[in-house]
């Protein structure tokens, strides 16, 4: 696994499943079943580190991963988070 922040471009569905994405000018296709990975909410990470004994932290879609295939049949599991205040598509994990 390698850490990344590099911006991806990433075409969804309607619903914002990803379907394929563009990483170092190689077009990927998603080539099985997209998972959504949750995060704990932005307007409650001030409170992340505190431990309440009941119920859990608010969650929200993080990111997406998924294994895409190149044209040449090279297939990598990319995890994919979508930056709002830049309205950008980030890819943070990489897995081969």
């Amino acid at each position: 696994m390698a850490e990344i922040d590099e911006t991806v471009a990433v075409w969804t569905t309607e619903d914002g499943i990803p379907t394929r994405l563009v990483w170092r000018a190689t077009r990927y296709r998603v080539s099985d079943t997209p998972t959504v990975w949750a995060d704990v909410c932005r307007w409650w990470r001030p409170f992340g580190e505190n431990r309440y004994g009941i119920g859990a932290l608010p969650r929200e879609i993080g990111g997406w991963r998924f294994q895409a295939t190149d044209d040449e049949g090279r297939a990598h599991v990319f995890d994919v988070k979508h930056d709002d205040d830049r309205r950008t598509w980030r890819l943070v994990r990489i897995f081969d």
